[in-house]
């Protein structure tokens, strides 16, 4: 038996007292000495940490299982308990005793019944769970088999028991009547909304809102709670809503619900509160939380535990308060399902269902992102609070006698907004509380206006709640501090030792705080204290911050902020301060001051100063840019703090896009927003994309006239929301635009929401997209697009549902300033009808809807489009729509495609559209399933919109009604159509009336199909295209398709490719198929809307792809030689061999009215250079033959009608070397005049050159010849040299051996008198230049050679001067090379001396790096120069020697030009001494130079002697005003003088006196250039006076000279005197109108160049100028750019014969302004460039030039750029180009036209020019 002290210890716990006896230990202990090994393992296992060596030790059995048991029994009840369990489930314990065992020791009624986790003395049992443990030592004994009955049993008591304390703990929740808050408690349910996602099967409309008028209200709507569509797997509803909304209280109606036996579904159900579970810090099993933490079983836990495991679906657990769970739920959880956690990760084990699966977990939360631990098929129910009857009802309960009820709610409904804040279950008790105390002995109204913000409210119950007459601000404030300090902690729930025992007496007393039991520790218990809501702490909170005198304004300041609710997963939780932003704004309203003044016991001016640092930092956040929930927790706040001025500006802040996405919205929160922009005067648009709105959302927009768009776009929005919302819009009549999308709206809402449209007179959008909608839904939306006025636009497809309206006043304001609509009361009626457009695509429309739709449609207004794709029509319902087209008045297109159409019912279709008038395109693809009809306006609707149809403003071009005629186009493509369908076909096409285009591509028609429509077409009338594209043709189809040409007089032009089965027949060549569809108005082709004269076309045969051997192009050309007019023939196969090309060149000649002949895309052989060359004899009408690489070949053709004249030949890059030459001129010598020849990028080499160049007299060249990329070097180069003597016709040479590589020879018809040379980049060598010398000399008759970068030293260029002599003669020499920039005017001076012949003329520029010397043969000594060079032979320096060379050498100069040079004093001396000899001097030109003061002085010494001089150009010199005076006075007794030009020089006072009077005996001037000197009105008045005294003066240059309107009149006054004067330039001068004025009454009658250039001149000057022009008959330039000229550009009406330029750029020129102007240039015939770029031309303007450009047959230029011409503008230009104009180029840079159309346009015609630089290619010399 046991000793006594074990035994004692045994039996003074409290087990064994309740025990009484020892029967119960002596079993036990007999018990397990049976099997003491099982003891000793289990005793290791619960105690491992334990050293059991030396106590265990016993030799007695029976005393070392007592030992072991003392020890055990001494670790605490729970091990304890534990081991029984374990004891009786482990072995084979007899029933009497296994009773006892679990009914006194297995329970824990001695024990506290909260678990200890974490103290030191128990570690272990936070390990092991009172789970079942398995014998790990021993084998297992079998369980009795009345276990499994016991275990039920257990589980039966326990859920008894949950249940009657469940009873127990709600069974009197109302307060004693002795406490302040003594009031029934009222409970309402709220509305209840699931989210979409996650909504029952079973949930109508997605709603649960209970029934507020019966008795209990939610039973069956709570069951609704846990109908989710998760029959299997974790079963999770998330209860989200804002604080205040009753998400606890709801929690513990279910549980009160449960306990009644009213959700019979569940066997058990537990309620936790993370709150209380934030202050367990330790882990936890799933045992321990429900047994430990909520309620024990009374015996068994692990029975009960594995009872609820095996009936998991009938348990439910709840969490409150997801939202403030302190610690994150861990990402990725490592441990065991089993294993100890914290309280948030048991929460997500029992959510994901590694916990208790199957069981039923419920949360709430306030909104946000939920954590990550929840599944994501969790079932969301939002909370939305109160609607108008719940408000009623709950206060109709509030208040007991009916009195106060109807008392209350005329208070309540007489103030809408705090009728809005009740609204907040929590909210409304406080207005109910505080009513209840204010309402008697006050009059209607007066007890609402003293609760006009939730602040106020909760003000007004503390003054309700406080003492009579007495306000405890201590312990108000000592509460306000608890609650902030629990806040900013994140403490919402207190210890005894957190609150002050006075101020905890105090929020006891008036109901302000609760006290409750928290768990702590195992076995530990404490009370906790909380304040009754967490509202109620934030205010508290706010209510410190604002009265103590410890909170600065800075700190006050800080906790003004706003926080999003969108909150990131990586955050913990939500805050806690929801309210106290508001309750801050509330409290800094006026209204708040005396109450805040007594409680902090402060004046009221203390506490303004607070106020206002709350009103000051809800200013800033207005001006920040917020998103959408910051934005309405400002609206919350501004509101609160009912300051006008402040409401005002935060509406005014708001941007215009206000977006709000993704976050959950109350009726609250919209009407704060909409009482904010109440405030507002611009419109604003709201977007609420993704938001749950509360169902009753909508009725706070009612009334807010600012909002103007309103997006519900996913919103969540249910059928109740949708009634609300159908309430309220006809109250916002200013809204533009609304969305309904993606909100799965049934058929009831849509029907609903169209209802309203007639009451929305703005509108112009609505978007009910992604709606589920039927087919008479459908319908039925028809008829309301039909009947209402304003809509524009229905479109269905796939989930698109809009429609798109015309507010009526937009349609009179389009009518506004359109005279030509107005013209009477037909017109303006027809104007005014509505244009609707049907888009209703795959909404499995059928037959029968069809007719419906039909009825409809036929009463309506006129259709723009009717799309009814991917329907169900067939070929009946097809047919009818067909047939109700012309009835329906459709103005596009009506869309028929994926119908089902079969190809019996094409011809059903073609038949019935067969007479309607308006078609203008039928496309039917059966293969695409495409039909689409595309309509053209009416003809009395064409002539409405004629003269609108191109261009806006006035323009009106007078075009006749028949130029527009509706052509309609038919394609019918891929629809299996084989022969034996045509005849059908066409019978069915001969009734369509002016069927113009015919598309039948794609079919299987066959050469059978194609010879037999051949036959039918002219059945068929004038067609204007064919398409017989991929229908299996071959040549023999072409053949029969060909003989078309002769029966077809439409059939211009058949274009047939092999490989791409491409086969079209058309007819005027100009199709519009350049620009892409709808880009420009359906005239018809730009020649006949030009209004040009009809040319005629060619017809054209083109023919691609396909193999062409001898015997087809014999049949060919046989065929084409029955073809009328002229023939242009275009041919393309990969290789023609030489027979082919031969049967095809003899063939030529018997094609008369050929004229064009292309081979493109093929391979010649090397032969067919010469089989073409020899065409010129066989056929004289060829005119020019192109061969390029051997691959494209075109020979053009001369008409009967045309004269004879040169032919050309270009073969370039044919491969032809030295062996081809010789042949191929024989060949050319047949023709008898060729204008030009082309061998560029040959193989010729120096040796083919050689051979050809001693042909060349026997080749009949008259124009040029092309040599260049030849491979030629020097040797050619002298060669040529060479030849020059021996080809008389030569007149120009020019060749360049670098990278140009060009080589160019020009002839004349005659012998030549004068030849000229070009050498460039020719890389002469030092025994190059003998033989260059010695050809030169052999070459009589050349006048000018130029060497061009050749490498010519300075040694070698002397060397060739002294070796050319000629016996007599001129020649130019012109050298350009660097170091000519280098040598100095000395060093070149010096080579020009040493010339054989004398030198006439020197010029030189080092800039240009060009040294230019005229050398006549033979030489000749001047008598006067040799005098002179006598007189300094006793110098006898080298500088005296270079002078006596040089006056030898230029004894007979006459011209020397120095430019841009650097005049040092020695080369000034030489130029001294060398201009004394010069007797016949008379053009000396010294420009753009810099000259030193001393050179200076010499060169005006040399020049003061030259009496001879005619030409003085001392431009642009580098000098000073004192330089300038020294110059000039070089002018001294120059009477001969006839140009002076000192332009750029900087003429001073004196130094225009010492001019003007130089002038005044200057009687032979001719010209004067003093262009940028700024002479001002002084210089001009001067010239004026001198300028009638110079009669032969010709030209006159007084540009940019700051010459104002005063010396402009002066000026023009004098110049009557100018009778011969012939250019006159004075741009650039502020000259206005006076002086155009002034000019326009007596213009020299010889004037031939007028520049004004930004003369400042106006329309009047402008329009007196050019009636003065008109008619002069020398005038050929004339600019006034850079002038406002607009309404007065000049036009002429006699016209200027001889006019060859034009500059109007820059003058405002308008597209009225351009008319008479542009009329005006077909008056000057002899025109050749236009600039009008940088002006205001548009479409009009390019119409009207378009007009005139091919009557201007000597234009070469037009300059359009930077004006306003679009696309079409260019395309008209382009028309009038190819009426034969021979322009070259026509810039359009910097026009409004897209890069890809201006390519296609310049590739339709390559001179117009769209590039930034000018690309026109530079023509060679001598052309």
């Amino acid at each position: 038996m046991m000793n006594q002290e074990a035994r004692a210890g045994l039996l003074t716990d409290p087990i064994s007292l309740q025990l009484g006896t020892e029967n119960l230990c002596g079993c036990l202990v007999r018990l397990l000495s049976k099997d003491p090994e099982w003891l000793s393992a289990k005793v290791k296992f619960f105690l491992p940490n334990m050293d059991l060596g030396s106590g265990d030790q016993s030799p007695d059995p029976t005393q070392r299982v007592i030992q072991q048991l003392s020890k055990l029994h001494t670790q605490g009840q729970s091990t304890w308990q534990e081991f029984i369990h374990c004891v009786c489930m482990e072995l084979d314990v007899p029933l009497e005793l296994e009773v006892p065992l679990l009914s006194i020791w297995g329970h824990g009624d001695g024990f506290p019944r909260q678990l200890d986790i974490g103290e030191e003395s128990q570690p272990d049992s936070q390990l092991h769970p009172g789970l079942k443990r398995p014998h790990q030592s021993c084998g297992s004994s079998p369980r009795p088999k009345q276990f499994k009955k016991q275990e039920q049993e257990l589980a039966k008591r326990y859920l008894q028991l949950l249940r009657t304390s469940a009873q127990q703990r709600y069974a009197d929740r109302t307060p004693r009547p002795g406490q302040p808050l003594a009031f029934p408690q009222v409970y309402i349910p709220p509305i209840l909304q699931w989210s979409r996602a996650s909504a029952p099967f079973d949930a109508q409309e997605g709603a649960v809102t209970g029934d507020p008028k019966a008795e209990d209200g939610t039973d069956v709507n709570i069951r609704d709670l846990f109908n989710t569509k998760a029959n299997r797997g974790p079963r999770v509803t998330v209860l989200l809503g804002k604080s205040g909304m009753g998400k606890t209280t709801l929690a513990h109606r279910l549980c009160q619900k449960w306990a009644d036996g009213q959700l019979d579904r569940f066997q058990a159900l537990f309620l936790f509160e993370f709150r209380q579970l934030n202050v367990i810090t330790g882990f936890l099993t799933l045992p321990q939380l429900l047994f430990d933490l909520y309620l024990r079983p009374e015996a068994g836990p692990e029975a009960v535990f594995e009872y609820l495991q095996e009936n998991a679906n009938g348990t439910l657990l709840i969490f409150d308060g997801l939202d403030e769970v302190f610690y994150p739920c861990p990402s990725k959880e490592t441990a065991g399902p089993e294993d100890p956690a914290s309280a948030l990760t048991l929460f997500s084990r029992l959510c994901r269902g590694t916990l208790l699966p199957g069981c039923w977990v419920m949360a709430t939360s306030r909104p946000g992102k939920l954590p990550a631990c929840l599944p994501t098929e969790v079932a969301t129910v939002h909370m939305w609070g109160f609607d108008g009857p719940r408000v009623e009802e709950y206060v109709s309960r509030f208040f007991s006698d009916q009195p106060s009820q109807e008392a209350a709610l005329a208070e309540l409904r007489a103030d809408r907004r705090l009728w809005s804040m009740c609204a907040l279950p929590a909210l409304c008790r406080v207005a109910c509380l505080c009513l209840y105390h204010l309402l008697p002995g006050s009059s209607p109204g007066q007890s609402a206006a003293l609760l006009p913000t939730m602040t106020q409210n909760y003000v007004q119950m503390v003054l309700t709640l406080s003492p009579q007459g007495f306000l405890p601000a201590e312990s108000l404030l000592g509460l306000g501090e608890v609650a902030l300090r629990g806040l900013e902690t994140g403490k919402v729930i207190f210890s005894a030792g957190d609150i002050p025992p006075p101020v905890m007496a105090f929020g006891a007393a008036l109901g302000l705080m609760t006290s409750f039991c928290v768990c702590t520790g195992p076995g530990h218990q404490e009370t906790g204290y909380a304040f009754t809501h967490l509202s109620l702490q934030e205010f508290f909170a706010a209510l410190h911050l604002m009265a103590s005198p410890q909170v600065d304004k800075d700190t006050l300041s800080q906790h003004v902020t706003l926080t999003s609710r969108w909150v990131q997963r990586s955050k913990a939780r939500l805050g806690l301060t929801d309210h106290l932003p508001t309750f801050l704004a509330g409290l800094a309203s006026c209204a708040c001051r005396p109450f805040l003044s007594l409680l902090a016991q402060q004046d009221e001016a203390w506490v303004g100063t607070k106020q206002a640092a709350v009103v000051q930092a809800l200013r800033k956040l207005a001006t920040r840019r917020l998103t959408g929930p910051k934005v309405v927790e400002l609206c919350h706040c501004v509101g609160e703090t009912q300051v006008p001025e402040l409401a005002g500006f935060t509406a005014q802040s708001l941007p215009r896009q206000m977006p709000f996405h993704n976050f959950l919205l109350t009726y609250t929160d919209l009407a704060a927003l909409t009482n904010i922009l109440g405030h507002r005067d611009a419109p604003i648009h709201l977007d609420f994309e993704g938001c749950p709105l509360e169902p009753r959302c909508p009725e706070a927009l009612a009334g807010c006239g600012q909002v103007e768009n309103l997006r519900l776009a996913g919103s969540k929005i249910t059928a109740q929301g949708i009634s609300h919302l159908v309430q309220a819009l006809p109250l916002c009549p200013q809204l533009e635009e609304i969305s309904f999308r993606d909100n799965q709206l049934k058929d009831w809402d849509v029907l609903s929401i169209v209802e309203v449209l007639p009451c929305l007179p703005r509108l112009r959008k609505l978007d009910l997209s992604l709606s589920k909608v039927s087919v008479s839904t459908l319908l039925s939306l028809t008829n309301v697009a039909v009947t209402c006025p304003t809509v524009r636009m229905l479109q269905v497809r796939k989930a698109d549902l809009i429609f798109l309206l015309s507010p009526p006043a937009e349609t009179a304001t389009e009518l506004q300033g359109d005279p030509d609509l107005w013209g009477n009361a037909n017109q303006r009626k027809e104007a005014q009808r509505r244009s609707l457009a049907l888009r209703l695509q795959k909404c499995q429309l059928g037959v029968r809807d069809v007719e419906v739709l039909l009825a409809q449609l036929r009463e309506g207004p006129h259709l723009d489009e009717v799309d009814l794709s991917g329907n169900q029509l067939e070929d009946e319902g097809c047919q009818l729509m067909a047939e109700a087209a012309p009835q329906l008045r459709i103005a596009r297109k009506l869309d028929l495609s994926s119908n089902g159409l079969s190809l019996a019912g094409v011809c059903r279709v073609l038949s019935a559209v067969s007479m309607c008038r308006t078609l203008a395109e039928l496309h039917v693809s059966l293969l695409h399933k495409t039909v689409v009809l595309k309509f053209a306006p009416e003809p009395e609707e064409q002539e409405v919109t004629q003269k609108r149809a191109a261009f806006p403003g006035s323009l009106t071009f007078q075009m006749p009604s028949d130029l527009l005629p509706c052509a309609p186009r038919i394609r019918l493509t891929h629809c299996a159509l084989q022969a034996q369908h045509l005849e059908h076909l066409c019978k069915a096409l001969g009734g369509s009336c002016c069927l113009c285009h015919l598309d039948l591509s794609g079919n299987a028609l066959g050469d059978k199909g194609a010879a037999l429509l051949a036959q039918l077409l002219p059945g068929l009338g004038a067609l204007q295209s064919l398409n017989l594209s991929e229908n299996d043709l071959s040549l023999d189809a072409v053949f029969s398709l060909t003989q078309c040409f002769s029966t077809l007089p439409w059939l211009l032009h058949l274009d047939f490719s092999s490989e791409s089965q491409r086969v079209i027949l058309r007819g005027d060549g100009r199709d519009r198929d350049l620009l892409p569809t709808g880009s420009l108005p359906e005239f018809q082709a730009g020649a006949q809307f030009l209004g040009f004269g009809q040319r005629r076309i060619s017809r054209s045969f083109c023919l691609r792809e396909c193999q062409l051997e001898p015997l087809s192009l014999s049949r060919l050309c046989e065929t084409l030689e029955k073809c009328p007019g002229p023939l242009e023939v275009k041919l393309s196969c990969k290789v023609l061999s030489d027979q082919s090309l031969e049967t095809l060149l003899h063939h030529l000649p018997r094609l008369p009215e050929l004229r064009l002949l292309q081979l493109t895309q093929m391979e010649l052989s090397p032969r067919s250079p010469l089989l073409l060359a020899d065409i010129f004899s066989l056929c004289p009408r060829v005119q020019k033959v192109d061969l390029r690489s051997l691959h494209h070949a075109t020979l053009h053709f001369r008409s009967s009608e045309e004269q004879e004249g040169g032919c050309c030949g270009r073969f370039t890059g044919c491969g032809l070397s030295q062996e081809h030459v010789e042949p191929l001129c024989w060949l050319l010598s047949k023709c008898e005049d060729l204008s030009q020849l082309d061998l560029s990028a040959n193989l010729l080499g120096d040796a083919g050159l050689r051979c050809l160049l001693e042909c060349l007299p026997q080749v009949p060249i008259s124009g040029s010849l092309d040599l260049s990329h030849n491979g030629i070097s020097q040797e050619s180069v002298l060669c040529l040299v060479e030849t020059l003597p021996s080809c008389p016709r030569i007149r120009e040479a020019s060749v360049n051996l670098g990278s140009k590589q060009s080589f160019w020879v020009h002839f004349s018809r005659q012998e030549e008198a004068r030849k000229t040379l070009r050498l460039s980049e020719c890389s002469f060598g030092p025994e190059h230049v003998p033989r260059l010398a010695t050809g030169l000399s052999q070459a009589l008759r050349l006048t000018e050679l130029t060497l061009t970068q050749c490498f010519l030293g300075l040694e070698q260029l002397t060397i060739l001067l002294g070796l050319l002599k000629w016996p007599a003669g001129l020649l130019t020499l012109r050298v350009e090379e660097p170091w000519v920039g280098k040598a100095g005017v000395l060093t070149l001076l010096e080579i020009c001396a040493q010339a054989s012949g004398n030198i006439t003329e020197i010029s030189i520029s080092e800039t240009q790096q060009q040294l230019c010397i005229q050398l006549e043969f033979p030489h000749q000594e001047n008598p006067e120069a040799m005098t002179l060079r006598l007189a300094h032979c006793d110098l006898g320096t080298h500088h005296s020697l270079l002078a006596r060379q040089l006056m030898e050498t230029c004894a007979r100069l006459r011209q020397l030009s120095l430019s841009q040079v650097n005049l040092c004093e020695a080369s000034a001396l030489l130029l001294q001494s060398l201009l004394l000899s010069l007797s016949e001097l008379k053009h000396f030109r010294l420009t753009s130079s810099c000259v030193s003061s001393s050179a200076l002085a010499h060169l005006t010494s040399g020049l003061s002697r030259c009496h001879h001089l005619e030409e003085l150009d001392l431009s642009n010199n580098q000098l000073g005003e004192e330089g300038t005076k020294v110059l000039t006075g070089a002018l001294e007794g120059k009477r001969r003088l006839k140009r002076l030009d000192l332009s750029h020089l900087p003429l001073g006072a004196s130094t225009l006196a010492a001019l003007t009077q130089g002038l005044s005996h200057m009687t032979l001037l001719q010209s004067l250039r003093l262009s940028h000197n700024q002479i001002g009105d002084t210089g001009a008045q001067n010239l004026a006076a001198v300028l009638p005294g110079l009669p032969e003066l010709r030209k006159l240059d007084l540009s940019a000279n700051g010459i104002g309107p005063a010396g402009g009149a002066r000026l023009a006054e004098c110049l009557l005197l100018c009778r011969h004067l012939e250019e006159l330039m004075l741009g650039y001068n502020a000259l206005g109108d006076p002086t155009a004025l002034g000019l326009a009454r007596g213009l020299p009658r010889h004037l031939r160049v007028l520049h004004l250039t930004s003369s400042r001149l106006g329309p009047e000057g402008a329009l007196s100028l050019g009636q003065a022009l008109d008619g002069c008959p020398h005038m050929e330039e004339i600019s006034l750019a850079e002038n406002n000229l607009a309404g007065g550009v000049p036009h002429f009406r006699l016209g200027l014969p001889l006019l060859r330029q034009i500059d109007l750029v820059s003058c405002e020129i308008d597209n009225q302004t351009a008319k008479p102007l542009t009329a005006s240039f077909i008056l000057c015939p002899a025109l050749e460039e236009i600039m009008l770029s940088w002006n205001l031309l548009g479409d009009e303007a390019a119409a009207e030039l378009a007009r005139v450009l091919p009557q201007m047959g000597r234009l070469k230029r037009m300059d359009l750029e930077k004006n306003r011409i679009t696309a079409y503008g260019a395309w008209l230009l382009a028309e009038g180009l190819a009426q034969g104009s021979g322009i070259q180029v026509i810039r359009l840079w910097n026009n409004p036209i897209p890069p890809d159309m201006a390519q296609r346009l310049q590739s339709q015609e390559p001179r117009l020019d769209f590039a930034f630089f000018d690309n026109q290619p530079q023509v060679p010399h001598g052309t």
